[in-house]
């Protein structure tokens, strides 16, 4: 084989793995941000959900003065971990017929998104929610 015939060879290969490489590329890199959207997705998922609870433990003690104060401002501090200012918090609080305290605390998809719509999501929001019962809330009277 001549020197001429090996340089065209050399470039021929050289332009097939080229043009590989640019039908394989767009592939692999929704890959690689579907990874990383679907992790930090996780990451907020479980954070929200450590919120909740956290706030949740707050509302059902019974040392706090001012335990729905304290819960807001636990749970802020918790999302603020992640840079989630843009939340909702719902408390139901505990009666006499239902001891529990609960907090829901939900966050919309387009605040979690990395990429935007590009990976779309079936979810609309990111919720955690806890519950727990209010331990020395007075109980009902029972009938005798």
């Amino acid at each position: 084989m001549n020197a001429k015939r090996k340089g065209r060879l050399r470039k021929r290969t050289r332009a097939a793995a080229l043009v590989e490489f640019a039908v394989v590329a767009p592939l692999l890199l929704t890959l690689l941000f579907g990874i990383i959207e679907y992790g930090y997705v996780f990451l907020v998922r479980q954070t929200v959900v450590h919120a909740a609870r956290e706030g949740c433990r707050v509302a059902v003690l019974q040392s706090t003065t001012e335990p729905y104060t304290e819960v807001t401002e636990r749970v802020a501090e918790i999302m603020s971990t992640v840079g989630m200012p843009d939340y909702t918090l719902t408390m139901t609080h505990a009666t006499l017929d239902n001891p529990e305290e609960t907090v829901r605390i939900s966050v919309p998809m387009s605040e979690v998104s990395l990429v935007g719509c590009i990976i779309p999501h079936s979810a609309t929001e990111v919720v955690g929610a806890s519950s727990m019962r209010k331990e020395g809330a007075a109980a009902a009277p029972s009938g005798g």
